[in-house]
């Protein structure tokens, strides 16, 4: 008789996964042996088990090093030592990392049991004494922790799976153009199943209209030579009738050894992919490769979308020239390279093309946009790249020997054809030489466009190149505005008050509210300087709102201490005149302060008046409801129209200090003044003078019959403090 050995090395199963692996790891051969006898004829969730013995903790250290797919371990808890089986499962778990796998604590000392810290912190699956093992228990037990173990497993392919898709579908989004598309698509399949890519992937194109020819977008592997062919029954009889079938049944076919997948798409194209693979695919990665096909399917219906996306993204639709961003890729590559030496930057702007776009309509206007871009384009040259970046900009950069002014304006001298129809169009231009440029492409056009504005406020139709000195004068009105943020955060702008006088009775009869800003080195910044630029920042709504509040609680603590007659002039600047809400704050500083409306004046520029006068004759009689007067500020320096003037429902007219000074300074320089006064009187509005420097001035206004007067006369603008002081030694004086 020959004995076989007790526990002889079971072959690896197939791939691993035709079988469970259970892990006996004693120091008693007979619970080997009994282990073994009570499940070796068992199958546990349609699989036989196959078993790994160990006999020391070290030794399974070891094993475990190079054993894959063990599904349980069978652990004796004391071996070498007492607690060597729970340093082993501390070894398995953080230091081999293996988290998957199930253990069973088994002891053969009943007295001993492992620390209940240990069985929650090392994912251990069950405690039991051996005796308690009965072969139901063991078997029980055994199929518990192996379906944990299956769960496990799907649980973490699937994630893996998925996070593959997620990870190829930014690879393949990432790839321009069908092909490349494609051959990214097959790579991709064979890294999710971990097999070579050998397969092709094909469109058929126009199946609802009868023709089923098979177009080979991409191949890999041992089916590289079928690229870029139709594919026939001739060229691959097996591949033509799986992708035929996929075809026919709309679904993935999963053969042992090939995969077909059909990528349902739209358009009356569907695209088909066959895969060699060496095993079949399991029930995870069916259902992976299904959501792969999904998203792959959206992609490559889309893949012309994505190109053409692209192409909007860099390029005009309309022209089909660069766009702004495309335009900044190239000027950046210019300035990092040797041209920028000769290279010149110009913007194109065409004048009053809005009028004509509003008078041909936007049609005629999109063929004179696209007949421009056809000159600009031909007639400087292929080396010059011509580009739209705006409605009706275009910008041309090259050698400077082609753009400059002279060539580029003289393409416009000649009327452009439209429908039959001669259109004569001129241009402005804002021009910068890239040698003489600091920064990157899109600072090189900030640059242009500076140039550009200042070409447009002295002249149309002609040009500007860009200077140092413009941009420090840009960046010095940006220090400005900052400042000015910063300035008004930490309360270093404040209100002074100018008082107004009576010319007949030398009296005060009210006082105009000024801003005024000084820095913590004690300067003074000249509001001619700071007020244009909180309005071009907007910062004039917020600081206006202030000033307003202000002088509305300074007249209010006047009224307190007895100047119940006392007029406030507030200044209101066009942005903050124009802004929707401009009434609403209005309202609620008055409301807020309890100042008196008939006691507040809003003064307001000759040049606002002028401007949209309908919707400011609305505005105005919107204020006058709140009770509150109107002064036309600067009066004779707008050339207003008297008609409008006429109906605008003002109460004063203020004179422009520069017609004060003139009254004194020829034999004619008072007719202005006197034109004013004599207008305000024939039209029932009170008049007042400012910038009155010189008692000879106060005496002719007066003379003129000019009621009021303002200026370093009477008293220069001071604080809210000063002016009370001011007030009341005037009260004294009156009094005495």
């Amino acid at each position: 008789m020959v004995f076989l050995e007790e526990h002889p090395a079971a072959p690896a199963a197939p791939g691993g996964r035709n079988v469970w692996r259970v892990m006996i790891i004693d120091d008693d051969e007979d619970v080997h042996s009994t282990t073994t006898f009570a499940l070796g004829n068992l199958d546990m969730q349609h699989r036989p088990l196959e078993f790994v013995h160990a006999y020391s903790a070290g030794q399974a250290r070891e094993m475990l090093k190079h054993e894959a797919e063990i599904a349980v371990i069978l652990l004796d808890v004391v071996m070498e030592q007492d607690d060597a089986g729970l340093h082993l499962v501390r070894y398995i778990r953080e230091t081999l990392k293996l988290h998957d796998v199930r253990i069973i604590l088994r002891t053969g000392q009943p007295g001993y049991a492992p620390e209940i810290d240990a069985i929650r912190d090392f994912d251990i699956n069950d405690y039991k004494t051996k005796s308690e093992l009965t072969r139901i228990k063991l078997f029980t037990t055994v199929t518990a922790a192996i379906r944990s173990y299956e769960q496990i497993r799907k649980i973490n392919d699937s994630r893996r799976g998925l996070n593959q898709i997620v990870h190829a579908s930014t690879q393949l989004m990432a790839l321009h153009g069908v092909q490349n598309f494609a051959a990214g698509v097959l790579a991709q399949i064979g890294d999710l199943l971990g097999c070579e890519a050998n397969g092709v992937l094909c469109v058929q194109e126009c199946p609802d209209d009868g023709c089923h020819e098979l177009m080979v977008m991409a191949s890999a592997g041992t089916f590289r030579h079928l690229s870029n062919i139709t594919l026939t029954v001739r060229e691959d009889q097996r591949i033509h009738e799986a992708l035929e079938l996929a075809l026919a049944q709309r679904r993935n076919i999963y053969g042992p050894d090939y995969i077909t997948l059909y990528f349902a798409g739209k358009a009356s194209r569907d695209f088909v992919g066959f895969l060699e693979v060496k095993r079949a695919p399991t029930e995870i990665d069916e259902r992976l490769l299904e959501v792969f096909c999904s998203n792959v399917a959206v992609g490559l219906d889309n893949v012309e979308l994505v190109t053409h996306l692209h192409n909007a993204a860099f390029y005009d639709q309309l022209s089909k020239l660069p766009n702004r961003t495309r335009l900044v890729e190239i000027l950046d590559a210019t300035l990092a390279g040797p041209a920028r030496d000769e290279a010149t930057l110009s913007l194109v702007d065409l004048d009053h093309f809005a009028e004509t776009n509003d008078a041909l309509g936007h049609q005629f206007g999109d063929l004179l946009l696209v007949a421009v871009a056809g000159r600009l384009q031909t007639e400087l040259g292929e080396r010059v790249t011509v580009a739209r970046i705006g409605g009706d900009i275009f910008c041309v950069l090259g050698d400077s020997a082609q753009v400059n002014p002279g060539n580029i304006l003289a393409l416009f001298q000649r009327a452009f054809s439209i429908d039959g129809q001669d259109v004569q169009l001129s241009a402005t231009l804002g021009l910068v030489r890239l040698n003489e440029h600091e920064g990157s492409g899109a600072d090189a056009l900030k640059d242009a466009d500076i140039a550009l504005k200042r070409a447009k406020s002295q002249q149309r139709a002609g040009h500007f190149y860009f200077s140092r000195s413009m941009g420090v004068e840009i960046r010095e009105r940006v220090r400005m505005m900052h400042a000015l943020r910063t300035a008004f955060g930490q309360n270093q702008l404040f209100v002074v008050y100018q008082p107004q006088i009576d010319l007949t009775t030398r009296r005060p009869v009210g006082a105009e509210a000024l801003l005024r800003w000084q820095t913590p080195d004690g300067k003074f910044i000249s509001p001619d300087r700071f007020i244009p630029i909180a309005e071009y920042s907007g910062l004039i709504i917020d600081l206006g709102e202030w000033v307003m509040r202000t002088a509305c609680r300074e007249l209010v603590d006047l009224r307190k201490a007895g100047h119940h007659d006392f007029m406030m002039s507030i200044n209101v600047s066009q942005v903050q005149f124009r802004h929707p809400l401009f009434l609403d704050m209005l309202k609620r500083a008055l409301e807020d302060t309890g100042a008196p409306p008939q006691n507040i004046e809003l003064e307001i520029t000759e040049s606002m008046a002028m401007e949209e006068p309908d919707l400011l004759i609305k505005m105005l009689g919107q204020i006058k409801q709140t009770g509150v007067s109107i002064a036309i500020d600067d009066f004779g320096t707008g050339f207003s129209s008297l008609s409008y003037l006429q109906r605008l429902q003002i109460d004063r007219l203020k004179i422009d200090r520069a017609f004060v000074t003139e009254i004194t300074g020829s034999a004619r320089g008072s007719s202005i003044a006197e034109m004013v006064i004599q207008l305000g009187r024939n039209l029932g509005l009170a008049v007042i003078a400012e910038g009155v420097e010189d008692e000879r001035q106060a005496q002719i206004l007066q003379a003129l019959g000019c009621p009021l007067a303002q200026g370093f006369l009477f008293a220069r603008p001071m604080t809210a403090a000063a002016l009370d002081v001011w007030l009341s030694n005037d009260a004294l004086e009156g009094a005495a």
